[in-house]
């Protein structure tokens, strides 16, 4: 494709190209007026044609437009519908079947092994002893998993106790202690990581996005302009990287900021524990930083370019992509639209563990999110186990397979 062809490309997707009567016309881009092009698109009255006599971009983007049937009217067609059947994804159901039935079961199994890799200390010296922190953190997220209020779920919780799965069953004001603690935030985003690393070997594609979480909180106020009270809920913004074939979190950032600058941690995080080739997200993720830091991770960024964005403004992989995106429009798109399992990450979180958190200070509706999705995560292990039989380990967290240890501070729970 010459540079012609490809300024025809843009000019077909961009100007109001008519058909009037007995010429095409099309409006110039520098300038105000237009060009005409005959009928059958091989002249144009611009100065490029009357000099070269080949077609010009006018012509090739009238081209364009009566290949896609738009512009000239054409003679009405008899036309037979002919039923287009959608695309249906297969569902191995004995798998699914088997993961659902055990799920609960396996889920403390999991979620105990994977809390013993937590480094801690005792606490020394006089005083009561402290609940371990293993056992802190697989309280709250066991009641995260549950739904339940913290007293209904304590006989959830002595169950667990007395099945080995852990050597404490802490009273339920313990168990909301640990959530309010912001020591359980970096545990809970380690264990994030480490849930998704059985999956290493599967997920290569990944897609970023981010979604809300509504609490019990309300902002309240007087407006003095109108005279009346007004009032809104608050809600907490959750980010993620996720697998799109498993669905697996592989990075989680809580907080308020806005998508764009969240993609540098997320990219970063999977690129430390996952063998990252393509990355999908959605125009607000449109960035020369962010292209580029997804190709010097390795992998090939799918995001789309917004309206007024420009090819020629930086080489690089900028350059490449706008021109992938321009010219190869539908093959862009079939990568892009991966991104689409994002939202079925989000669907499945909401869906299983609810939209809405219980929490009332910003650390526990912090550390409440994050619980959600590594009770997700763990459930996608599980599916995985019965789907493609692997067998979960949670001691190492990077592609060498060097184990690493991690020391967090002691979980105020008591």
């Amino acid at each position: 494709m010459d540079t012609r062809e490809f300024k025809g490309l843009e000019l077909a997707a961009r100007a109001n190209i008519e058909w009037r009567k007995t010429y095409w016309y099309v409006p110039s881009a520098s300038s105000e007026g237009g060009y005409r092009v005959d009928a059958d698109a091989t002249t144009c009255t611009c100065e490029d044609y009357e000099l070269r006599q080949r077609p010009c971009k006018h012509v090739h983007a009238v081209r364009i437009v009566k290949d896609r049937g738009r512009g000239k009217p054409t003679p009405e067609v008899e036309t037979v519908e002919v039923p287009v059947s959608r695309p249906t994804y297969k569902q191995n159901w004995p798998a699914y079947n088997a993961a659902q039935v055990s799920e609960k079961e396996m889920f403390q199994e999991l979620l105990a092994d994977l809390c013993k890799t937590i480094a801690w200390k005792p606490r020394e010296g006089r005083g009561r002893p402290r609940i371990p922190v293993p056992d802190a953190i697989f309280a709250a997220c066991f009641k995260v998993y549950s739904t339940f209020s913290g007293r209904r779920f304590s006989t959830d919780l002595r169950e667990a106790r007395d099945a080995g799965h852990t050597d404490a069953a802490p009273h339920y004001n313990s168990v909301f202690r640990v959530l309010e603690d912001p020591g359980t935030t970096l545990i809970l985003k380690d264990l994030i990581v480490r849930s998704s690393l059985p999956l290493r070997s599967v997920e290569t594609h990944f897609a970023a996005d981010g979604t809300g979480f509504s609490t019990s909180r309300f902002a309240r106020w007087f407006d003095h302009k109108w005279g009346v009270e007004r009032k809104k809920a608050e809600w907490v913004k959750c980010h993620v990287m996720t697998g799109v074939k498993t669905n697996v979190v592989a990075a989680c950032e809580v907080n308020d900021a806005a998508d764009s600058p969240m993609f540098k941690q997320l990219a970063h995080t999977t690129a430390t524990n996952f063998a990252m080739e393509e990355v999908s997200a959605d125009k607000a993720y449109s960035s020369y930083d962010n292209l580029e830091l997804a190709e010097s991770l390795g992998a090939v960024p799918y995001v789309p370019f917004k309206i007024n964005s420009r090819g020629d403004t930086r080489p690089g992989v900028w350059e490449r992509m706008h021109a992938y995106f321009t010219l190869n429009r539908d093959e862009f798109l079939r990568h892009y639209h991966r991104r689409s399992n994002v939202e079925s990450t989000f669907s499945m979180v909401k869906r299983k563990f609810g939209d809405a958190v219980r929490s009332k200070t910003d650390t526990a509706i912090k550390n409440e999110v994050l619980a959600k999705i590594l009770c997700h995560n763990v459930v996608v292990v599980i599916h995985e186990m019965h789907e493609l039989g692997i067998d979960p380990t949670f001691g190492q967290n990077r592609r060498d397979g060097e184990p690493v240890t991690l020391r967090f501070p002691e979980v105020a729970s008591s």
